[in-house]
């Protein structure tokens, strides 16, 4: 396989690890956890691994030591993200520590391949060939949910036949809750099985106090950030056009801020207020209108607008609706039948949008059985519907300039980046510190490393109850335990910067283009972790 210099050049990276991980590790366990919300219910769907401790790891002479070699099965579920190789190797390396003979399989096309068993042996010669690399490719990813008893009745019998001592499931909160499920069922079945999770997702919203961030969220903004800022130059030299970017996260608008934390765009409009606030569809096109005008009136008509992906849902008379359609389409195929069982409310609000916004909400639901948000072209709707304000507010006298409008969609792009330093560290150490989660015994577990600003060798290495961060959420018209979102915080520090600038990024020259990730050179410029991170733990 032809290589480009930069492959090259990061084969021989090695990324760095916490000091706590780097020799003899003993384990430090701290008071019993309970779920964020719902305990009851959380406690009876899990009474095995509900309420074990948080754990944290620290350097010892008389550490952790193992006498067999460990079998580890490995998962990447769900979509992709930056490091996930990373967090491959990073398990590989740390069984290999404890023991020379240990070894890593890998599951095909994600939790599918354990079903189907279908996998194959990672090697040193493989993972060396996708060290600090992007994408998911060295086994490929699915989002087949785990969910059945006789899927897990399958993923025991390959893990008996291969010595499988331990699964790691690499995955966002649907994959981590899947993950927890199982390593509860496998307990109550004494199967001798460990289950542990490691926190994937480029959105941002697997975090909690115990778990900083999620990975290929670092890498995914960095890439995103760049394109924006090449679009800005664009703007700013063309002069003539009005940029709306959609950028990736359904659920959460951490992107979007962390995109405009990095750029400094004309526009950013966060999901989580538009809900606060509970402003209408109109509300928020007036609000954009209003800067296009008075950027106009100074002769500036360009400018760029952020707009998170699943924006359409936080607006809540939309959510409402795309609430009972989720509850109606679980249960009825066919759609127009699916319709006539709109609420009046709703049925008003689903005939007032345009043909093929209405139709978008009406097309194949997701795994989970949800709107495909992701599809809706929620920046081409709020183009369409600037440019008729604005006309109207030309007929009025308060507008004299021009408009034109350009969609994009940020998503793919930053899915399988090169991992930034930041990335390749953590998932690295995630990685390797899951296999000592693994030799201690432990099970419904995620793997978690904190302190996350300062350099990585002062990072907190430890693990934290998958059932800690669950919640009952409706899904599929019934409640079901997940781990709970985290959504942007309307009273946190990354907001409130944003909130506190906005207004002057809306009408001055303030763009910050950050260029591409870096990857050699001065730690100022290469290791920064995010703005939200930077923010986030400044205020604690």
């Amino acid at each position: 396989m032809t290589k480009s210099a930069l492959q090259i050049a990061r084969a021989a990276y090695q990324p760095k690890l916490p000091k706590a991980l780097k020799g003899k590790v003993a384990i430090k366990e701290g008071a019993a956890t309970q779920s964020v919300a719902d305990q009851d219910a959380i406690k009876s769907l899990f009474p095995n691994t509900y309420g074990m401790p948080i754990i944290s790891f620290e350097s010892s002479d008389k550490g952790i030591e193992v006498s067999k070699p460990i079998s580890v099965g490995v998962i990447l579920s769900g979509g992709q993200a930056p490091g996930g190789h990373n967090v491959i190797s990073g398990i590989f390396d740390g069984v290999k520590k404890l023991h020379k003979d240990s070894k890593v399989y890998g599951f095909l096309g994600g939790p599918g391949g354990l079903v189907d068993h279908k996998y194959i042996e990672l090697t040193s010669e493989i993972i060396d060939e996708y060290r600090n690399t992007g994408g998911f490719d060295i086994i490929g990813s699915g989002r087949t949910k785990l969910e059945e008893t006789a899927q897990y009745d399958k993923g025991v019998e390959i893990c008996n036949k291969l010595g499988i001592q331990a699964l790691i499931v690499i995955g966002g909160d649907d994959s981590n809750t899947n993950a927890c499920v199982l390593a509860e069922y496998y307990l109550q079945k004494n199967t001798g099985i460990q289950v542990i999770g490691c926190p994937k997702t480029i959105d941002g919203d697997l975090k909690n106090d115990m778990i900083e961030t999620s990975f290929g969220f670092d890498t995914a903004c960095k890439v995103y950030s760049e394109l924006i800022g090449n679009i800005m130059r664009d703007a700013n030299s063309a002069k003539k056009y009005w940029h709306f970017i959609k950028l990736m996260g359904r659920s959460a608008s951490h992107i979007g801020l962390e995109c405009a934390l990095q750029t400094q765009p004309n526009i950013c409009i966060i999901s989580e207020e538009v809900e606060a606030k509970k402003q209408t569809l109109k509300e928020v096109v007036d609000s954009i209108a209003k800067v296009v005008a008075t950027r106009a009136a100074k002769g500036n008509n360009f400018g760029i607008a952020l707009i998170p992906e699943g924006l359409i849902e936080f607006i809540p008379e939309m959510k409402v609706l795309i609430s009972e359609l989720n509850d109606l389409l679980a249960h009825e195929s066919d759609v127009q039948k699916a319709l006539n069982g709109l609420s009046k409310a709703s049925a008003e609000v689903f005939c007032s949008l345009p043909e093929n916004i209405a139709k978008q909400l009406t097309l194949d639901r997701d795994p989970h059985g949800n709107v495909q948000v992701s599809l809706i072209e929620t920046e081409k709707l709020l183009i369409e519907m600037v440019g008729k304000r604005l006309k109207e507010m030309k007929a009025e006298g308060q507008y004299t300039g021009k408009f034109a409008g350009l969609g994009h969609f940020f998503g793919y792009e930053g899915r399988c980046a090169a991992p930034s330093n930041f990335d390749a560290d953590y998932c690295y150490s995630l990685g390797y510190n899951a296999a000592q989660l693994i030799a201690t015994g432990k099970t419904g577990y995620m793997s978690s490393i904190r302190n996350t600003t300062a350099p990585a060798e002062q990072w907190i290495a430890g693990g934290v109850p998958v059932t800690m961060m669950m919640n009952m959420e409706r899904r599929h018209g019934a409640m079901k335990p997940v781990i709970q979102k985290a959504l942007v915080r309307l009273d946190g520090a990354p907001f409130k910067t944003f909130a506190a600038n906005r207004d002057k990024w809306a009408t001055d020259y303030c763009y910050v283009y950050p260029g591409p990730i870096q990857y050699f050179g001065p730690t100022e410029v290469c290791d920064q972790p995010t703005k939200t991170l930077q923010l986030e733990q400044a205020a604690r």
